[in-house]
């Protein structure tokens, strides 16, 4: 008996260290990366306000363009703070570091690519909308102005073939962003329109189907613009 209630006291007790070693490796983890942007933070929150009045936030499709026509930031004085493979949910966790600490006047939403994708948990569209809805608010409580835009066309992805049905919830969620847009007189721009072409995205805009090349973010660069252009005092 003394010999089992030992075995026993044993097992609880690595179980315990086990889980408590869980829970600091979790801890310790930069969940939404923002170690990525932390030292240029630091750098652009020193620039006059002309060099930093925008901020474009999103995940690889907004870290993509930055990288593949990074003209259009540097002339324009935009700044990027996408960064790949992020959900809305780790948007909002980084959004007071990435948009807020910089002070801009105007911050451009492209969101919820990842959260179809299922990257950090099953989707479900309330909570991608309501994570939307907070960095809105959270903005213009910091009078800041917002953009949204919509999701970009994707028929599958390419990391996840398990997901059968991301035209419907797509096209679900830009209309419900779009309708909130409407209500509340927020600036929304229709990338998906644009660059659709069935349920997916136009084979000219894309070589995977889901992240844009160069044409793709011409598309796209005409839209925002403008919008962006009467937004900037």
């Amino acid at each position: 008996m003394k010999t089992k209630n030992v075995s026993r006291w044993l097992f609880l007790l690595v179980m315990c260290l086990s889980s408590s070693l869980f829970v600091m490796n979790a801890q310790n983890k930069d969940w939404a990366n923002l170690k990525k942007y932390e030292k240029d933070n630091d750098r652009v929150s020193q620039l006059p306000q002309s060099e930093r009045n925008v901020v474009f936030m999103g995940n690889s499709i907004t870290e993509g363009w930055v990288n593949t026509h990074p003209e259009f930031f540097t002339l324009n004085k935009y700044i990027g703070r996408g960064i790949s493979g992020q959900t809305s949910y780790q948007f909002l966790v980084r959004f007071r570091e990435d948009v807020i600490r910089l002070s801009p006047q105007v911050v451009v939403i492209n969101a919820a690519t990842n959260d179809v994708a299922e990257n950090t948990g099953p989707y479900n569209e309330d909570y991608t909308f309501g994570n939307i809805v907070s960095m809105v608010e959270l903005a213009k409580a910091n009078k800041i102005k917002v953009i949204l835009t919509t999701t970009l066309p994707a028929s599958s992805f390419g990391w996840n073939p398990a997901i059968k049905d991301a035209p419907q919830k797509i096209k679900a969620l830009n209309a419900r962003v779009k309708a909130y847009a409407k209500k509340n007189k927020i600036p929304y721009v229709d990338y998906y329109s644009a660059m659709v072409t069935g349920d997916g995205m136009n084979p000219n805009y894309s070589k995977d189907g889901v992240h844009p090349t160069l044409e793709g973010y011409y598309v796209m660069e005409g839209l925002i613009k403008p919008v962006i252009s009467k937004l900037v005092k």
